[in-house]
């Protein structure tokens, strides 16, 4: 049981720090713009999901509580 709650403080310690970090998950695809017989044109688009800080934070801090908890166990 400690062992899981540590791994899940480490997990969730981790995530914070990475959206802190990046504050956005960017990924591209690719969209048909024509296609006219053989010709196919394609064009590719960036997006973003936007990470607000606050879910880092929260995050961040579940961790760490969780990290105290188990050490304290």
């Amino acid at each position: 049981m400690k062992n899981a709650i540590l791994v899940i403080a480490a997990v969730l310690i981790a995530i914070g720090v990475v959206s802190l970090a990046y504050e956005g998950i960017t990924y591209t695809t690719r969209e048909k713009v024509v296609e006219v017989g053989p010709f196919k044109a394609t064009t590719e688009k960036e997006k973003t999901i936007p990470l607000p800080p606050v879910l880092g934070g929260l995050a961040l801090a579940g961790g760490v509580v969780l990290l105290v908890v188990a050490a304290r166990r």
